[in-house]
Formats: structure tokens, sequence, C-alpha cells
């Protein structure tokens, strides 16, 4: 796959550790749900970086204390037509205030990546050749600005509990 983040092409510095082979002492490593949770006590003390990869349809039940000390989240999207990543970004950066790395790994399509980042993912771990082909080449046009709410981020300093991003014509806000 190919992973794509602050607007380029870039190598994975993690290692996503299968439910059967050893955890390596040192390293940035990604377990699953359920390897994590069986194995908690014993990864609270290390000192590299933890990550954590959902497969789709697995919740976040069991993590809400833990979302915060996972330097990256990785959701799985087994095909392009399966939305349930886009609600689980929504529940760890608005209601679990996860502010790591999130990434959507699979099967993404280039007209889902406005969508994806909207939604709070800021990595895209690509293995649609149609999609890398549009982000390689700068085919996909990043949208900064909406004027519908889409997410409590920022809420403190909006009316109501919504961020809102108004812009006005002549570009003030």
């Amino acid at each position: 796959m190919a992973l794509f983040r602050n607007g380029a092409f870039v190598d994975d510095e993690w290692q996503f550790i299968g439910d059967d082979a050893p955890v390596p002492p040192h390293g940035s490593i990604v377990l699953g749900k359920e390897r994590y949770l069986a194995q908690r006590a014993a990864l609270i003390d290390r000192e590299d970086p933890i990550g954590l990869a959902l497969q789709s349809g697995e919740t976040l039940d069991g993590l809400e204390q833990d979302v915060r000390r996972f330097a990256v989240i990785v959701l799985e999207i087994p095909k392009y037509n399966d939305g349930r990543a886009y609600s689980a970004a929504r529940i760890l950066r608005d209601r679990l205030g996860y502010r790591g790395e999130l990434r959507a790994r699979g099967d993404v399509l280039r007209d889902q990546v406005n969508a994806l980042h909207r939604c709070g993912f800021d990595a895209l771990d690509v293995n649609h050749a149609g999609t890398i082909e549009a982000l390689r080449t700068g085919a996909v046009v990043f949208v900064r600005e909406h004027y519908q709410p889409a997410s409590l981020e920022g809420a403190e300093d909006a009316p109501g509990g919504l961020r809102r991003r108004l812009r006005i014509s002549h570009g003030d806000a």
C-alpha cells in the first residue's frame, strides 16, 4: 500500500504486528484491538509508540480510556462502499478527543479523499491504483473551507456547540 500524509507519499515507520507474531521490544508498532486489550498491562510501560488497528465493524468499546495513548489509529476500509470508518473517525475525534494520527487503510477511491479528511483522517494508506495516481499527480483538490459544520472539533469558540466556517463573499470569516 501507499502511505499519503501531509500532501506527499512517505515511508511508513510503523510495523504492523500480526496476532501471532511476537511484539518486538523496540520500534513503533501497531496492534489489533483484541491483542492490545489482552496485553494492555504489559504494553503500558512501553517506551516506543504504540498504534491501534481497528477492523471494519470493530467498536471502540473498552478503549475509551486508552485512545489518547495511541500515536496512530488505523481504521481499515476493506471495500470502498464500507462507511463505518467515517463514523468511527468522528467518534474518535469528537467524543473521545483523539488528536494523534488517524489513518484510513485499504480500498479508498479518489472521490472519498475529501470526505475522509473532513471526518478527521490525516493520513491515507491506500491500495487503489487510481487513487494513488490521483494523489501523486495532484488530481485530488483538497477542500479546506466548508459551509456546513461537520464536527464538534473546536466547538469551544462556536455558539451552540458547533464550529461554523462560513465564508462571506469578500473572504471575511
